[in-house]
């Protein structure tokens, strides 16, 4: 069976050299005569693939060296505990912006450990959009100022992030990390799950600032204190070893591809032949305010259910997956993640083209 174009929000489409590289050392890596998957975290041979896939990030992303970078596990979702758990520790007050369910959820969890301010909002317009921020709602002596770059389910992204001051911006980057250059000595902390565009889902990464390090003592539980990882190196405990590996070779493809700002134009010529066909559908409506539409996540309505359940059924069974939109908003949703061949998106908005043309 021919593979499938995979629209999936994450797990997410994995580039097919990362997939065939990987196949071909699968039973056996190098000539250590065994698996990735088989070996010691300890041994030379994969320290050094695992310290090597961090100094490729490190590279690829410009990551100045006053910035740890971590291997860890417990997903995006751990980390709305750890950054207030770690960073909530001294006036305990934390600015938010709400962007959708995984902010709320990081919202949530913060409210455990202090006072979180809600700078802004953009709930009541169902998330279709990034909210006007005003510096006067930002809290001049907040621990911390948190938001999520890129929202997967709502299709929405921060084109430019706000100035924070002395206040650590922290950024859940999990679904846009790598799409996109990025300014990484803005920020105080970023971290993403593995499972959009960096590899298959079991690592976490946390890029940061070395100052933002220990300043919560020993009474917090070990293996929630980001101390604790950098000392360790990120093997306090055995890592998520072949998801390393795999993320490794996405970095390095990437890389030997021309890097972020050749990722970046490849995205947006992607997410522009998509963009462009829903504007002039008369069937199909994207959901988000044009100035804030990511690059990574497109969903789209045709405004009636029967019609979207349809579209969804035809689509499958021509090989376009996963295109069913999130059960909370409903209608699809294209995630065309860096790995995401533009032929994917193009084949794709012709296959949009016949549906609308049979369903006049």
């Amino acid at each position: 069976m021919a593979r499938v174009y995979n629209f999936s929000a994450g797990p997410a489409v994995l580039p097919e050299e990362v997939l065939k590289k990987a196949a071909s050392e699968l039973v056996e890596y190098g000539t250590s005569g065994m698996s990735v998957m088989e070996m010691s975290h300890r041994s030379a041979e994969y320290m050094d693939l695992f310290y090597k896939a961090q100094d490729d990030l490190r590279k690829l992303m410009n990551i100045p060296n006053n910035y740890k970078i971590l291997f860890l596990q417990g997903g995006a979702s751990l980390q709305f505990s750890m950054v207030p758990l770690n960073l909530a520790v001294k006036t305990k007050k934390m600015d938010y912006v709400n962007t959708g369910v995984w902010s709320k959820k990081a919202i949530a969890e913060g409210k455990k450990f202090g006072t979180v301010n809600v700078v802004a909002t953009s709930e009541d317009t169902t998330f279709n959009k990034i909210p006007k921020l005003d510096p006067a709602r930002f809290t001049k002596d907040a621990d911390y100022f948190y938001l999520v770059s890129n929202n997967t389910i709502y299709g929405t992204r921060f084109v430019d992030f706000p100035d924070t001051g002395s206040v650590p911006l922290i950024a859940d980057m999990s679904s846009d990390i790598l799409s996109r250059p990025v300014d990484v000595s803005k920020f105080g902390i970023i971290f993403a799950g593995a499972q959009k565009n960096i590899g298959p889902a079991g690592i976490t990464v946390v890029i940061i600032r070395e100052d933002l390090i220990g300043l919560v003592d020993d009474s917090i539980p070990t293996m929630l204190n980001y101390k604790t990882h950098v000392e360790g190196e990120s093997m306090f405990n055995t890592p998520p070893t072949y998801s390393a590996y795999i993320a490794g070779l996405v970095f390095q493809k990437l890389i030997n591809d021309g890097g972020l700002n050749a990722m970046q134009e490849y995205n947006q010529k992607k997410a522009k032949i998509l963009y462009d066909y829903l504007d002039e559908s008369k069937l199909f409506q994207a959901t988000v305010e044009q100035e804030y539409r990511s690059l990574m996540n497109v969903p789209f309505v045709t405004g009636d259910e029967d019609m979207n359940a349809r579209f969804i059924k035809e689509a499958t069974t021509s090989g376009f997956v996963n295109l069913k939109g999130h059960r909370s908003v409903g209608g699809m949703r294209a995630s065309i993640y860096n790995a995401m061949p533009l032929e994917g998106v193009a084949k794709l908005v012709e296959f949009m083209k016949g549906f609308e043309k049979n369903n006049a």
